[in-house]
């Protein structure tokens, strides 16, 4: 069965949902009978049956089916896809597996008709809105702590990550530098389609009754790793200062923490050795900073080589260091241990700050063509 031209595309990713599409698909025709509409199943090459009902139920209802093989972006690459593909006017995503309320379909998409709002949210928090009885005290912390990390970007929204929304496709069409990573794409459209008016409505949030929860430890670093990216388009300035900050503080207390065991405890020719010898502590913690945002900012690095580029910054600063620490030792008498390793710190983070910044290494969520071929 296919519509030729629906107005309301309702986008379902799924993996190893052959159990839920057809009640899901049942409950959506109900809710949408008088409606034209489609629904995208983006399948990401599922093990189960899925394509076999899939199939069965585009005799029946407006279903179509895309299958991904390979896909490393996760369930917000596989909304993405759908929305790429869908044809109507209002975009929908819900989940596959029946927590998401098809019955509220309707009322989702009214304000975007009405035009009251440019993005509409399914919520567990508004009044109105309930989880069902059985959801455990750290899934509610769990979503507690991911919501205030996203308030800087989300606003006062009772529930960012919410996988229930739907937005005009207009809306969606002016996103900007869309970088799917793992399940939270509502806030990447929200923040990257600058939607200044987002309604929520109020759900009930039920508890999964057939399959597996696709929620693990992994998509949970995943999504901060998605916030870090998101902090860095909303806050391009300040994000990036944020981050060398943390680095820098951490790796200072490392260093220090060594610099104190090499001071009093080893035999040196001089003192000046003590911050020398112990800044490769430093150079150690930011390359654990580094190996993050290679893996994360990879497509948008301008620099062909970021690694070699570290260690020739890496190698500066550890020189600076010393060289500041002889200069400081010969230069002021009875210098106390803590100046003695501010000093030349100071001076080694200062120039890593500088060369980060002429090999574009602080750089964060550039843009793909301003990369020289």
């Amino acid at each position: 069965m296919c519509v030729a031209d629906p107005q309301i595309s309702i986008v379902v990713p799924a993996l190893n949902e052959a159990l839920n599409l057809t009640p899901l698909a049942e409950q959506i025709d109900a809710a949408l009978s008088v409606r034209s509409y489609e629904i995208i199943i983006v399948d990401d090459d599922s093990s189960d049956d899925s394509a076999t009902v899939a199939a069965k139920l585009a005799e029946r209802f407006p279903v179509r089916m895309i299958v991904r093989k390979g896909a490393r972006d996760g369930l917000s690459g596989a909304v993405l896809r759908g929305f790429s593909e869908a044809r109507g006017e209002y975009l929908v995503c819900m989940d596959a597996d029946l927590q998401h309320p098809p019955a509220k379909l309707p009322e989702l998409i009214a304000p975007l008709e009405s035009g009251d709002a440019e993005f509409v949210l399914g919520s567990r928090y508004v009044p109105g809105g309930s989880v069902a009885e059985g959801w455990n005290a750290f899934r509610a912390l769990n979503s507690w702590v991911a919501t205030v990390l996203a308030r800087p970007f989300a606003g006062k929204i009772t529930d960012p990550m919410s996988g229930f929304f739907a937005l005009r496709r207009e809306t969606y069409q002016r996103a900007e530098r869309l970088t799917p990573l793992g399940y939270k794409i509502a806030l990447e459209l929200m923040c990257k389609s600058r939607v200044k008016n987002v309604k929520e409505v109020p759900i009930h949030f039920a508890l999964r009754k057939r399959g597996q929860s696709k929620l693990t430890v992994r998509q949970q670093f995943r999504y901060l790793e998605h916030l870090s990216r998101l902090y860095d388009f909303t806050f391009p300035r300040a994000s990036p200062i944020s981050k060398f900050a943390i680095a820098t503080i951490a790796s200072g207390l490392f260093s220090y923490v060594a610099y104190r065991a090499i001071y009093d405890h080893a035999a040196l020719p001089t003192a000046a050795a003590a911050p020398y010898l112990a800044y490769p502590f430093a150079i150690l913690i930011v390359a654990a900073f580094h190996v993050r945002y290679v893996r994360t900012q990879r497509e948008f690095i301008v620099r062909r080589h970021p690694w070699g580029d570290f260690w020739v910054i890496a190698l500066a600063e550890w020189l600076t260091c010393g060289i500041a620490a002889l200069w400081i030792v010969a230069r002021v008498p009875n210098l106390g241990k803590n100046e003695l390793f501010l000093i030349p710190f100071g001076c080694a983070t200062i120039v890593r700050y500088i060369l980060r910044k002429e090999f574009l290494q602080d750089v964060r969520g550039l843009r793909k063509d301003i990369r020289p071929e």
